[in-house]
């Protein structure tokens, strides 16, 4: 196992096994919760099992694959990609696939594959961000500098999320607001952003009640808020039926292939995934078991960011753990009846699509600057300290004394 590591699968092995971990509880629970497709699936239950599997296998070889650069190349990528990122954005709400009313989907020409843009943009935005605070002096930021340089590119990815998917943007933004606010943007300023964010969208509500394809989907939103918590069977059919299926599992694991919710309840093998793996595993296994390896994915994250002597990789390996821990315990709180119905999969484990192939590609990111920190020996007279990369390049940002 070390020589698999120390030859291959280098970095804070932490992520790699819970990645892997992850992988195989998703393996297990999607095959599982898929039973139901069978009738339509010519292949049978192996074919849903098989494409899990292969989905996988890319999403791992892409993890493998990011790992491998140093990761201040993905700090020259950001400033590219954004762009693109943006225009992508653009093209997906003009002529996106559209389901139950949200352009989400662009079909990729020639291969019929088709991706989220909102996944490429949560991983792009994220490092463009550590890059930017990561490059920015000890002189204190100013509201237009944070305007110009941080909100204009936040607010344009946002924004074109909105429309279609709100509890992504609402979500994306929230997590850029924590990784300025770990990069010591005056929270004076931040506070006036959100403000102004809050106000831009009350006024955004107000327009689209006069010209409804501004926000096609206000009215599943406004349900959802509305239902939240109440008696309607009907309007909480999804939720209610994962309490049930949370309630059979119990405290102790029944096994899997035992849940009976994969019948009745709506996207067992997706939003409510983790509902469907506790009545299979338990509250203790399946569901404490599930939350903890988020929360030591995100305790990494922070050792990583403590050993790394650079600002942008400190502050990239913060902000797409943050991500994808923060996307995870949306979708638990979802599972429990906390927060409304908001569509988020739980990050490695829901059914494979491209969204997987983006958050391999965030653990790889972060797998990188890991490297930086660990494989790098380090003088005999540094050994009681943490261990720290040295380096000259620009575009890791200034060094930490």
């Amino acid at each position: 196992m070390n020589k698999l590591f120390d030859q291959h699968l280098r970095g804070d092995r932490t992520i790699w096994m819970v990645a892997l971990i992850l992988g195989v509880v998703s393996l297990l629970a999607v095959y599982s919760a898929c039973s139901w497709m069978v009738w339509k699936s010519s292949g049978g239950t192996l074919r849903i099992l098989f494409k899990q599997g292969l989905m996988l296998a890319a999403g791992g070889a892409i993890m493998y694959a990011a790992s491998k650069p140093r990761y201040t190349l993905y700090s020259k990528l950001s400033q590219l990609l954004l762009g693109i990122t943006i225009g992508l954005l653009a093209l997906t709400l003009l002529i996106g696939s559209n389901v139950n009313g949200a352009s989400r989907w662009l079909e990729i020409p020639g291969l019929g594959i088709t991706f989220q843009t909102s996944d490429l943009a949560r991983v792009v935005i994220m490092v463009y961000l550590a890059r930017v605070l990561g490059k920015h002096r000890e002189e204190p930021w100013t509201f237009r500098e944070v305007v110009l340089r941080l909100m204009l590119p936040v607010g344009a990815v946002c924004g074109l999320i909105l429309p279609a998917n709100f509890s992504t943007a609402a979500l994306l933004f929230a997590t850029c607001m924590v990784l300025m606010f770990i990069g010591q943007v005056p929270l004076k300023h931040m506070l006036l952003i959100a403000g102004i964010a809050i106000a831009s969208f009350g006024v955004l509500l107000l327009l689209a009640k006069t010209n409804p394809e501004l926000l096609p989907r206000l009215k599943t939103w406004t349900a959802r808020l509305e239902n939240h918590g109440g008696e309607d069977r009907d309007a909480n059919y999804q939720v209610n039926n994962a309490k049930i299926a949370i309630v059979h599992g119990g405290l102790l694991p029944n096994g899997p292939g035992t849940g009976t919710s994969r019948n009745f309840m709506p996207h067992p093998e997706s939003d409510m995934i983790y509902a469907f793996i506790v009545e299979e595993y338990g509250s203790i296994l399946g569901g404490l078991g599930l939350l903890l390896l988020y929360l030591i994915l995100l305790s990494r994250a922070m050792r990583i960011a403590n050993r790394c002597d650079k600002r942008f990789g400190q502050l990239t390996v913060m902000g797409l753990a943050l991500s994808l821990v923060l996307q995870a315990l949306v979708n638990m709180a979802v599972a429990v009846n906390l927060v409304p119905v908001t569509g988020q999969p739980l990050p490695l484990v829901s059914m494979g699509g491209t969204s997987m192939w983006f958050t391999c590609l965030s653990l790889g990111i972060m797998l990188s600057v890991s490297r930086s920190v660990y494989d790098v020996p380090q003088p005999a007279s540094d050994e009681a300290s943490p261990k720290r990369m040295r380096t000259s390049d620009p575009d890791a940002g200034p060094a930490i004394a």
